[in-house]
């Protein structure tokens, strides 16, 4: 999973303007990752807050390096969080009035990772997320309400549900969310994901899929596989992955394999429909998020039981 590393934060934060966060190289798992899939609680801590303030306020002093060139996907919309990025996402037909969501990994939970088979829904959560503008500096802080929906069972997602709607945010801040897409996407794709958390743009293409993509005690469905260009790393677990003609959103970036391991924790294999395993070192993976739009409602009301929502269910 593309969890971010604590001592990452710690020399960034000592660092400061002179380092690179977009090159920042990622180390094997610690005990953070340890204690979120055991389910222990690791952010939200005095020691993380005041790491991710400073974090934050050096990323925000970077911004204007890295903005990505007019007319590009760009960083509107994206948010950072404790652990992860994400994004201000809306349905296809939701209303400007609507309450607005926020789209992140599963494994990117304050409460550690589901386990498998283990779906969460319409759970009180008061989370905080960073919201950038499309330069990447952050512009407001935006709250949770409800954890409407999270699984790491078939695909690996989270959306939060925001105590603020998509016009507000519009009018306080000149931010548009970005479209989830309710088309599948195709091989050939051209795509952008784009790390809040990093603020970092990896530009690719969709490769190919995954019939079956097994990482540890999880297995995801129908993954998308990115061409080597995007080498992502920890701390773009939860990124939108965007299609660069559209602009709208066909996956959440969640892994990669490391170091060619099989089938383990940050080392996911790909499963055929014959069962033969392949493993792809270096090659990253996102879950496409094309189910979503039908399994919500107006108001931005999670319905499980709509019809044409395929969406694992508790």
């Amino acid at each position: 999973m593309r969890k971010p590393l604590v001592v990452a934060l710690c020399a960034l934060a000592m660092t400061g303007a002179g380092a690179m966060p977009a090159v920042a190289a990622e180390a094997p798992p610690t005990s953070a990752d340890t204690a979120a899939a055991t389910g222990t609680t690791t952010t939200g801590t005095t020691t993380t807050g005041t790491v991710m303030d400073t974090v934050n306020g050096v990323l925000d002093s970077l911004s204007g390096l890295t903005a990505p060139k007019a007319g590009a996907v760009n960083f509107a919309g994206t948010v950072a969080l404790s652990n992860c990025s994400g994004s201000v996402v809306r349905m296809p037909d939701a209303e400007d009035d609507d309450p607005a969501l926020v789209l992140t990994n599963g494994h990117c939970l304050e409460s550690g990772f589901p386990g498998p088979g283990q779906v969460l829904t319409d759970r009180a959560s008061s989370r905080t997320f960073s919201l950038l503008n499309a330069s990447g500096s952050r512009v407001a802080t935006l709250r949770a309400d409800r954890l409407l929906y999270a699984t790491m069972t078939d695909t690996d997602a989270a959306i939060y549900r925001l105590s603020t709607s998509y016009a507000r945010i519009k009018s306080s801040y000149g931010i548009d969310a970005l479209t989830l897409d309710d088309s599948r996407p195709v091989a050939g794709t051209s795509i952008s994901v784009v790390s809040g958390y990093w603020r970092r743009i990896y530009n690719c293409s969709v490769d190919g899929f995954a019939h079956r993509l097994k990482e540890g005690d999880w297995t995801f469905k129908d993954s998308v596989r990115y061409t080597p260009e995007c080498n992502t790393i920890g701390g773009t677990s939860g990124s939108p992955v965007v299609d660069s003609a559209t602009g709208k959103v066909v996956a959440v970036n969640n892994t990669g394999n490391e170091d060619g391991e099989r089938c383990t924790l940050n080392n996911p294999c790909e499963v055929d429909e014959n069962g033969q395993v392949t493993v792809r070192q270096g090659i990253n993976y996102a879950q496409q998020t094309y189910l979503f739009p039908a399994c919500f409602g107006p108001d931005s009301k999670l319905e499980l039981d709509a019809s044409g929502c395929l969406v694992p269910k508790p």
